[in-house]
């Protein structure tokens, strides 16, 4: 096995397949990565038995100036073999492999290090038996940002560490919950003709090293089967694992009717939390009250340690019944971020029951931010 390459070209590909290797590992060879050279390509895996990436790099694209002059395969440590080839002096880089061993030259530097042979690496999934459509790049990166904010990181409750996925028809319906919030973002997709309705579960760590993966694409192809997840796009192939499990039902967590709404600028909103919880998150339940009073809306913060903090708001509309609620400040902020709306509404059914937050003129729940109050006495 020997080739040349544009270094440049080369690094990329490997910090994007680095993405999927982890040096906390059951598997050793996994803390390598596999190099797989035939007369077309040089094809790059990385794998935490989660999640895998594979890139192919191909002769064709004169980017990458890519001569292949001996085909093979080899799977090297991923970490040193990534920082060699970023540190080495020239544009052009030369690997050659001699039985285990790979010899790596550029301009003056030269480097051998020991590799293992590319049969012992676990083979990537096959997805034969899936189903496939195609979406926007846009369209899912939008989905994967507007949801994650939700999904647990406790892993006492696997279930709730993913983002539900709900495909039916040409919708695609995503949603996350910690059991204290809940993120949902409904899509209408374009230039796909999916009907099969299809439910699974995606963990959301996978979802947030894909979202860093599609900046600059154009369509994804995703192919799901029963135990696996694939995207397609480009010259890049992205695996997951899913979610064993039933997800919980989270439609009857939605109140469908409000008796106080608050309809306010995202941003001025935004700061006036920043600027109470200042205080809250000096205070051990880091809570901050949000009270509705004849037309009038203001947050407070109270800290036995440091002092107390109140501030008027400028809501644009005030309507509905009186009422006082506390509520994890972090939460809301976290909606306000990943809504991007310049005004939201916020609905309230009881200080004690769960209150939403939606763009100005969501009227069908497609983008959807939901938390739990904080029961203070």
């Amino acid at each position: 096995m020997k080739f040349s390459i544009n270094r440049q070209a080369f690094i990329k590909a490997l910090n994007d397949v680095a993405r999927a290797i982890s040096s906390r590992t059951t598997i050793p060879i996994l803390t390598n990565i596999k190099l797989d050279l035939t007369e077309e390509d040089l094809v790059l895996t990385g794998s935490n038995a989660d999640i895998s990436i594979k890139i192919a790099l191909e002769a064709s694209d004169t980017t990458n100036e890519l001569v292949v002059e001996s085909t093979g395969g080899i799977t090297l440590p991923a970490t040193f073999f990534i920082n060699i080839v970023k540190h080495l002096p020239a544009d052009k880089m030369i690997l050659e492999i001699d039985g285990l061993q790979a010899l790596i030259t550029s301009g003056s530097a030269s480097f051998k290090i020991n590799g293992q042979p590319s049969s012992a690496y676990p083979k990537l999934p096959e997805l034969s038996e899936s189903k496939s459509l195609k979406v926007s790049a846009a369209q899912l990166v939008e989905i994967i940002a507007q949801t994650k904010i939700s999904a647990s990181t406790q892993e006492s409750r696997p279930i709730l560490t993913g983002i539900h996925l709900t495909l039916d028809g040409n919708q695609i319906k995503a949603v996350t919950t910690d059991s204290h919030r809940l993120s949902q973002r409904i899509v209408t997709l374009t230039g796909t003709e999916n009907t099969d309705k299809v439910s699974v579960i995606i963990p959301a760590k996978a979802f947030n090293e894909l979202q860093s993966l599609l900046d600059g694409q154009n369509r994804v192809e995703i192919k799901l089967s029963s135990n696996q997840a694939a995207f397609i796009f480009g010259k890049t192939t992205f695996y997951s694992r899913l979610l064993e499990g039933n997800y919980p039902e989270t439609d009857r967590l939605i109140p469908s009717e409000a008796t106080t709404e608050l309809q306010i600028d995202a941003a001025a909103l935004s700061g006036a939390i920043d600027r109470a919880s200042l205080l809250s998150h000096e205070s051990r339940n880091n809570v901050i009250l949000l009270t509705i009073k004849d037309g009038q809306a203001q947050l407070s913060g109270n800290s036995q340690e440091v002092g107390q903090v109140k501030e008027e708001l400028t809501a644009e509309k005030v309507v509905g019944e009186d009422l006082e609620i506390s509520f994890n400040p972090d939460y809301v902020r976290d909606a306000l971020r990943v809504l991007k709306g310049k005004t939201v509404e916020l609905k309230f059914t009881t200080n004690l029951r769960p209150f939403i937050i939606i763009p100005e003129g969501e009227t069908d729940n497609k983008q959807l931010q939901l938390v739990t109050p904080v029961r203070t006495f």
